[in-house]
């Protein structure tokens, strides 16, 4: 072949880098599978200078913006938000960015928000650090008693956060009064409802009348990825002024998730109920098979009777359950307190020993997990309703739970005789 020959071959049209990117194919737009599909995109395409100038990213009428949303956000935004009664629905890419999000949206330098002590550890520090920077004050409160929450909403009160069960410690506060208060002093509330992930109640109709929470926070990181290899948070709101309040702060902020973190999370909600229910099971077992042994001062789990806020919790998820609107659900989650005569040293072999569950933080995921925690550091002051010792939090995956039990029993008989 000499030189001045063409290359490639004579039947098949020259190929280059501007044929493959403009390429003039679409597929049919009739395709239908049980997933959504995922779409990944920064630039968005508009037809005409016209719809770039009018199109509006607010209210998911088009799209503008990879950040702004797309098809594959806006579909996983809609079944998050109706999972939790709510109308509205903004994602981020934690749970504590969730927070975060809720809080530089609402507060102002000036202002101040309330926390329960029980909250979760980072909400805390977000407050203590980036918060207090702004000059936005914030006070922990009694979350098992309401008048002291009453006693410390001021006229600079702007947000009450309010969290059912509490973290790690478990208790389930009275969250009937505690948003009736709130409404009755005109100030917001903001539940944590991680917990519940929309299941063990409705936030926003918690006694079939229509009393709710203005904002519902909940990491998705947890039941609704459900494989402990997604990061992700929601905001849920029903009152569209306070969505849009919340939806600037938002944008301004830059929070957007990842596609295939959102298709993740599509794929794992279909089975939701039924891996949220099978881990209630496993845990309520375990919880009164843990009441028995002689090691454990005290068991923590909402609806083990005699637990702190057991009432609570059968007022607000029983209440629910009789409606239709929930299953009389008390999560994955229990905690143990070891008996003070044992050592942290102890308590640490312990859950060293342990075998199926794994030392890990979060939960929501197939693998059960241990976490040992020193509540002296992380409450104000030790809450009355708990027995002194090292308290273990459990979070129950979806093994068996004959087998489940039998490790707690050999790591038990190894190392708290």
């Amino acid at each position: 072949m000499s030189s001045s020959e063409p290359t490639g071959h004579p039947l098949l049209p020259t190929v280059t880098a501007t044929g493959l990117i403009h390429h003039p194919y679409a597929p049919p737009a009739d395709f239908a599978a049980p997933m959504p599909a995922v779409h990944k995109a920064s630039t968005v395409f508009f037809p005409n200078v016209a719809a770039m100038r009018t199109r509006e990213w607010k209210d998911k009428s088009a799209y503008t913006y990879g950040l702004h949303g797309t098809p594959t956000t806006f579909t996983l935004e809609e079944r998050i938000a109706t999972l939790e009664g709510g109308r509205q629905c903004l994602l981020a890419p934690s749970g504590l960015a969730a927070l975060a999000n809720v809080n530089l949206a609402l507060l102002k330098t000036g202002d101040e928000v309330l926390l329960p002590d029980n909250a979760y550890g980072p909400g805390k520090t977000l407050a203590e650090g980036e918060l207090r920077h702004f000059g936005i004050t914030h006070r922990v409160y009694d979350p098992m008693d309401v008048a002291d929450l009453a006693a410390r909403i001021t006229p600079q009160t702007r947000l009450v956060w309010l969290e059912a069960a509490g973290s790690v410690t478990l208790e389930f506060p009275d969250l009937l009064a505690q948003v009736r208060l709130c409404r009755e002093r005109g100030v917001r509330c903001a539940l944590d409802n991680t917990w519940g992930a929309g299941l063990a109640f409705n936030p926003f109709d918690l006694d079939g009348a229509g009393l709710g929470v203005d904002v519902s926070a909940h990491a998705l990181t947890k039941y609704p990825s459900g494989g402990g290899d997604v990061l992700m948070g929601s905001v849920v709101t029903r009152d569209e002024a306070l969505h849009l309040q919340l939806k600037l702060c938002h944008m301004r902020l830059g929070l957007g998730v990842a596609a295939n973190d959102a298709e993740a999370v599509l794929r794992a909600l279909p089975s939701l109920p039924l891996r949220y229910a099978a881990a209630d099971r496993s845990a309520r077992a375990l919880a009164a098979w843990a009441a028995g042994q002689s090691a454990f001062a005290q068991v923590l789990h909402p609806a083990l009777p005699g637990a702190p806020g057991h009432a609570h919790w059968q007022a607000v998820c029983g209440a629910a359950d009789a409606r239709g609107q929930g299953a009389g659900a008390a999560a994955s989650l229990l905690s143990v307190i070891v008996h003070e005569r044992y050592s942290s040293a102890q308590v640490d072999a312990f859950c060293d020993a342990l075998r199926l569950f794994r030392i890990g933080y979060s939960w929501g995921g197939p693998v059960s997990l241990v976490m040992p925690y020193a509540l002296e550091e992380m409450r104000q002051r030790w809450p009355a309703h708990l027995a002194r010792g090292t308290l273990v939090r459990l979070a129950v995956g979806l093994e068996d739970v004959a087998d489940l039990q039998a490790d707690l029993a050999q790591a038990l008989a190894q190392t708290l005789p």
